[in-house]
This record gives C-alpha cells, structure tokens and sequence, in this order.
C-alpha cells in the first residue's frame, strides 16, 4: 500500500501537508515550539532513575516468630541480628584500621583556624599520636584490669578523638565528661567511676576538676592538657595532689616508653557514656564495642546500595562526642577511610566552616533544622517570592515521593542552590535524631537540600539508634523499620489505654546494640533492662502498615488532669512549637485542675515580622508585654493543635510568654536538649498560679 494511501485511511495529513502547516506557522510560534521541545528533552535527559529502595517499602518489618508483637528488619534474610558489616571491623578500634587501609592513609582529622582552610592528620599521623598517648597512660599504671578509665572533658577537636582511641589501641575504657553536665553531676561522675586521668582540652575545665577534688574525695592524679597552660595552674594542681602536663609531653613520655598495641576484644567495654537524666544523677550505660560496632554495621547496611560511604567522604563533626549520635556517626565514616572536618568551636560560625570544609555527610538535631527552614520561609517576605518557594517544594517534593534525590533539578538552580550551598553544596547524606521533628520541615528540606535524609530514633541505652528511615521512603512523620541490629517490639501501657494487640505500647528494644546496664548501678540497670533483655524506652509507639514505627506518645512524662483525662505534654508541645512565632514551649497541667496551660518563649528572629503582619509593632521586649500579641500567639496555637487532631482537653486554655530561652546554662534544659520539666515548674511556679487564678471555666 502507497504510503498517502495509508495516511488517509488513517485520516492523518500528508508530508506535504504537514510541510505546509509548518510553513504557515510564525517565526515566534516555532521558536516556542522549539524551546519546548528543547527544554522537554533536556528534562527527560536530565531527570534520574529513581534509586532501587533495600526493600519493598510496602513490608519494612515482620513479626519475630516466638516473640510476641516484637518486629525485626525485612533487611536481614534469616532474621539474624547484626554484629558484624565487616569481617575486619569488628571493634571501634579496628574500624579505625579498616579505614587506615581503604584510604590508603588518606586525610583522617583536619581543623581550622578563623578564615583559614583545614589543616589535616593522615590515619598514620592519628594512629602514631594515639599510640603514643596511650603508652604514656599505661606508664602512668593504667591497664585493662587496673585503673582503666580514662575521662575526656573537651569539646569536639581532632585530640578528643585520638584521645578516644588511645584508649581503644590499650583495651582502656573512654568517659566522657562534659560541663553541661554541671558541677554537681561532674563531681558524681569522678566518685562513681574513681577516674585517675582526665584529659582536658582547656584551663578552666581543669579549675573545675581541681576545685572538685579540693572538695571531694576524688581519685584525680593526672591532668593532660590540649592547650597552653600556666605556672599558677601546675602550683594549684601540686597542692590538690594533681600533676598537670601538656598533651605534647605526654605524647613524648609514650614515644619514649613506647607500648605494643593491645587491642579490646569485641565484648569489652569501649565507653561510659553518662547520660544527662530530667531528674536525679547522670547514669553511666556501659557500651561495649559490639553494641557501637553494630550500630556502626546497621547504618551501613541500611544504604550499603543507596548511598555508600568511603574515602571521598568528609564530615563536619559539631554535635557533641560525649554523646553516643555523633560517636556513630564518627565511626561510620572512619571504618570507610572518610575524613572528620571539626567545627571552630562556636556554633553561631558553623556555616562558615561548613561552606569550608564542604561535607558529603551531615547530622543534624531537629532545632537546626527548625532554624534553617524558619530563615528559608523567613527571606520570602512577599506573597510572590512565597508562593513561588512552596511551587518550587511541589515539584521537588512531586520528584522526591517518586523516589528522585538530585540538587540538579531546574527548581534547585533556580530556587534551592543558595540553601544548598549554605551546607556547602556537596552534602549527600543527612541523618536527624535526638528529638521529634516536625513532618512538614523534614519534608521541606528534604527537598530543597536535594540529598538522602534519614530520620533516626534511639537512645543512649541501645547505643544511638534502634530505628531509621529507609532510603525511597521518603514520606515523613515516623522513623523508620528497626535496624537490623535488634528488635523492637510494643507492650501494653493500659493507664494510656495504648495496647500491643492493637500495634501500640511502649517501645522496647533487644540487640547486640544494647547496653549491658549501669555502671555500680543495679536498680537502674534493672528498670531499664527487664529479666528477657528489652530495654523499654518510656516512649509509645504504633505500627504503621508497612512496617514503620512512629512515634506517637512518651510514658514516663504523663499526667493527669482533674478530671481523669491523661495528658502527654511532649506531644502538644511538638505541635506548638511548629508556630511561626513560638521557640520553646512548655506544656503544664496541674492535678487538680481540669485544663492545660503553657509558657511560650516567642521566637526572638521571627516574632517581629510575624506580629507585624497581624499589625502589631514595637521590639521583641514590648511585643513579650503585649496581651494582644499573647492572645494572637494563643489562638495561632490552638488553631494548630486543632489541625493536628488534639482533643479539646489536650488544647491549652491560657499562656504566658517568656522572653529567655530554656538552656543548659540556666538548668532548664538537660545537654541533650529535653526539658527539664521539675525544673521548669519550679521556675515558673508564680506565672503557672497566675494563669490558673485567672482561667474560669
């Protein structure tokens, strides 16, 4: 058949025909016609694959068979708990020496000095210093039967790390001190482990120790250095009984006396991590390198396809190493020869060593993240630049839910670069934990940052994590299936009325991450622990359908209202602070009254613009001192709680605005973070009667 033939059997138009149609288009209509089709093509070719997710997103995690209502990670074929990634890291030690290896003595720990670049250590140089340091404490009498445990009060620097592994390299046992901990609960910690050794970064933390030991019956003989040191303090140090001599010369009397390594076996002790509690003194979890070398492998494992680690990595290490989030995170990369870039020290120019040091990995906590997507919506102060930001999320969000991560994207070099390179542009992984974050800013920077962003959740005494997010599933509001390093299964908390046959309880965790209990502390370790090795967390979770875990409630911080009705304030305190206006809230309700009210600290950055758009004016001071700004921060909140499903009895009646933030500094807070919620109700005793004195119902 002639080929005009068939197009008019098919009733379409003949080349000639369509040549003619094109003839009599204009210039401008086929230059548009062209741009299209450019433009289409570019975005086809341009457009990744979606990443292949670990699993079917569908079932993240099955049943344990003879556990009941326990749940174990779909990534782990026969249901066996991780150890182990590597057959040649199974210790934190020799994470270490995997990563010497595979980087083939590439960059380790680097620093910098204001407006300067970073400055690196190579595994080698790490490992000689560490080995040094090390045989200096063994000839000081330390051992791994005798005196082993070390005490490290520094903030995040290349030397708390080589301290650290010190330590590792001679089988001794690392503690971390921290000054956020306060006078009283560091004094606890020195009694209770009879530390002999601390290595100090600074002058005043060793005041502090030396004051301590003027006061107190403490075991403290050696105090080594970081920094420069004067006469006054060695004087001041003799009279406590306390010698005090400089990292460097520590580092020498080693190389002098130098030691053959002799490192821990996998069930040693690695570290006494101390976790500040909301109430009474800090517990000492005693982790061994198993239970961090496990956590260690289950990240690893979770995007061993989607986004493996390895020597082209870099961190920037800024959230602090007394705690066990960012011990993990160091790990991961060392055991993949990455290199660890350090922050200056001061939090407030961590952008300027991020843009720096440039990371391909970066931990947050959700009060960063609040303050980054708060100054994001806060630079669109038009109606135009705002609704072209969210269009712009849209469309990323559109590609993320399809599984697309990219930075490269039209929006992203439109919309999104600035926000990328205030991180430093290269950033590919993003993990979050330690607190609840909101589901709309996880959302957002998920997608106008344009890299993998895990949420976590865990805690001291299952080493860091017990839950993560998976790579493909990127949709927000729970954390993820359980690692492949333990289970995690719900009991019943009948009080809350939130039953395990209904797929919510209390989270309970069992692995080779979880700890071996308290230091000298066996009541604690046996509320914590119960007789079948769960640790219960306080925290309530539900199932989800695929097999996620979301948190929903926390146990140990609920009350309740005259009335009856149990209140958790966490929860509602999470839902306000989601207010453009709020920074910290804090939720009360007091035994034998039938309502709820709360103490609002307003955000200092964004109340002025926020309030000025409801038509009041004045400073952050006099807006505090407003009734009618109170009454519009108020009903902003309610209006949110309303939104988010809070009963009636769950919603606050009335509220009073304080002007200074709760802190570590001024006891409301603990050093992670949480509330310290006696402390606050002590503190805000006279505004909390007030409120109630005036509330008729």
């Amino acid at each position: 058949m002639q080929a005009h033939e068939l197009l008019k059997q098919l009733h379409l138009p003949e080349l000639d025909d369509v040549r003619q149609y094109i003839r009599s288009l204009s210039t401008r209509t086929l230059v548009g016609v062209g741009a299209f089709a450019a433009v289409t093509t570019y975005w086809y070719a341009t457009r990744p694959k979606a990443l292949k997710p670990p699993c079917d997103l569908r079932m993240q995690s099955v049943e344990v068979p003879g556990e009941e209502f326990a749940r174990t990670s779909t990534l782990m074929k026969d249901g066996a708990l991780l150890s182990f990634y590597y057959d040649d890291a199974k210790t934190v030690y020799e994470c270490f020496t995997r990563g010497m290896r595979v980087s083939n003595n590439g960059p380790c720990l680097g620093a910098r000095k204001p407006k300067k670049p970073y400055e690196w250590l190579s595994y080698s140089e790490v490992e000689e210093r560490a080995a040094n340091l090390g045989s200096a404490l063994l000839h000081n009498g330390h051992t791994k039967t005798n005196d082993e445990y070390i005490g490290i009060f520094s903030q995040n620097r290349p030397e708390w790390t080589i301290a650290e592994l010190a330590c590792y390299t001679y089988s001794l046992v690392a503690v971390p001190l921290y000054d956020t901990l306060g006078t009283e609960a560091i004094d606890y910690v020195m009694e209770k482990t009879c530390i002999s050794t601390v290595v100090c970064d600074v002058a005043a933390k060793a005041r502090l120790l030396l004051d301590s030991k003027s006061s107190k019956a403490h075991a403290l003989r050696l105090l080594i250095l970081m920094e420069e040191f004067d006469d006054e303090l060695v004087a001041r140090g003799q009279q406590c009984g306390v010698q005090i001599i400089s990292l460097n010369k520590a580092e020498a009397i080693g190389k002098a006396h130098r030691q053959q390594p002799a490192p821990p076996k996998p069930d040693d002790l690695a570290i006494i991590c101390f976790t500040s509690g909301t109430t009474g003194n800090p517990k000492g979890a005693m982790l061994t390198h198993r239970n961090i070398v496990s956590n260690i492998s289950a990240y690893t494992k979770i995007t061993e396809t989607s986004c493996p680690l390895g020597p082209s990595d870099s961190h920037i290490s800024y959230l602090p190493l007394a705690h066990m989030f960012e011990q993990v995170v160091q790990g991961v990369l060392l055991a993949h020869g990455g290199h660890i870039g350090f922050f200056q020290g001061d939090i407030r120019i961590l952008m300027d060593d991020l843009t720096t040091l440039r990371p391909t990995v970066f931990p947050v906590v959700p009060r960063l993240l609040n303050r980054m997507f708060d100054k994001i919506f806060g630079q669109a102060n038009t109606p135009l630049k705002k609704w072209i930001l969210e269009f712009a999320f849209r469309r990323k969000e559109a590609e993320l839910m399809s599984g697309i991560v990219r930075r490269n994207s039209f929006w992203d070099k439109l919309i999104f670069k600035k926000v990328q390179a205030s991180v430093g542009g290269r950033v590919r992984l993003m993990m979050t934990g330690a607190a609840p974050v909101s589901a709309s800013v996880l959302t957002f920077l998920r997608a106008a940052l344009g890299c993998q962003f895990y949420e976590g959740y865990g805690q001291t005494e299952c080493t860091a994590g017990c839950s993560v997010t998976l790579s493909g599933d990127w949709s927000a509001g729970h954390v993820g299936p359980p690692l492949p390093c333990n289970y995690v299964k719900l009991v019943d908390v009948a009080e809350m009325n939130y039953l395990a046959v209904n797929g919510e309880g209390e989270v309970c965790v069992k692995g080779t991450n979880v700890f071996k209990g308290y230091l000298k502390d066996p009541e604690k370790t046996e509320e914590a622990i119960d007789q079948d090795g769960w640790v219960h967390t306080g925290d309530i979770g539900r199932w989800l359908p695929n097999g996620t875990l979301k948190i929903v409630d926390r146990k140990k911080h609920i009350f309740k209202l005259a009335q009856g009705e149990y209140i958790a304030p966490e929860k509602i305190e999470n839902i306000y602070v989601r207010s453009e206006a709020v920074v910290q809230a804090f939720v009360h309700g007091d035994s034998l009254q039938s309502c709820l009210i709360a103490i609002i600290v307003p955000d200092p950055d964004f109340l002025p613009a926020w309030a000025s758009k409801k038509g009041f004016k004045g400073s952050y001071q006099e807006l505090c001192s407003n009734k009618a700004v109170k009454n519009a921060i108020l009903e902003d909140i309610v209006k949110l709680g309303k939104e988010s499903g809070l009963k009636s009895f769950e919603q606050v009646k009335d509220i009073a605005l304080h002007t200074e933030l709760f802190s570590v500094q001024n006891g409301l807070l603990t050093p992670t973070l949480k509330a310290k919620r006696a402390e606050l109700r002590n503190h805000f005793r006279q505004q909390i009667d007030d409120l109630y004195s005036n509330i008729h119902i």
